[in-house]
């Protein structure tokens, strides 16, 4: 699993592909914010499956895997989970390692439990 935090004005989609490059995965799945060529180029090069419902302004809509994409709840299941910790959910923290390192460790308790 990989961790980046970025400043809140940036968009989820610019550290995707980074956060994505050399990892073993057969699906990778997202929803439409993440409907990107480059980010599906490298998905598919490393021989992995992506699973991110095309946006509707596409000339081709191409397919993906409906189950696997209904298995999402998991992934925003955890999130809500660790916004239940009021110190990431207000963002106490000034310095970004120091925020990264509660996450990690509130992340590890979920994991856990």
């Amino acid at each position: 699993m990989r961790l980046e935090i970025g400043p809140g004005q940036q968009n989820d989609m610019a550290p995707a592909c980074d956060l994505v490059r050399d990892l073993p995965a057969t699906q990778v799945i997202a929803d439409r914010a993440y409907d990107a060529d480059r980010l599906h180029d490298i998905i598919l090069d490393q021989g992995g499956e992506p699973v991110i419902p095309p946006r509707r302004h596409r000339k081709y809509q191409y397919r993906y895997d409906k189950i696997a994409y209904k298995n999402r709840w998991g992934i925003e299941g955890f999130f809500a989970k660790l916004k239940q910790w009021r110190r990431i959910a207000t963002r106490y923290d000034k310095l970004a390692e120091n925020f990264l390192g509660f996450v990690k460790i509130a992340s590890i308790m979920l994991w856990l439990k």
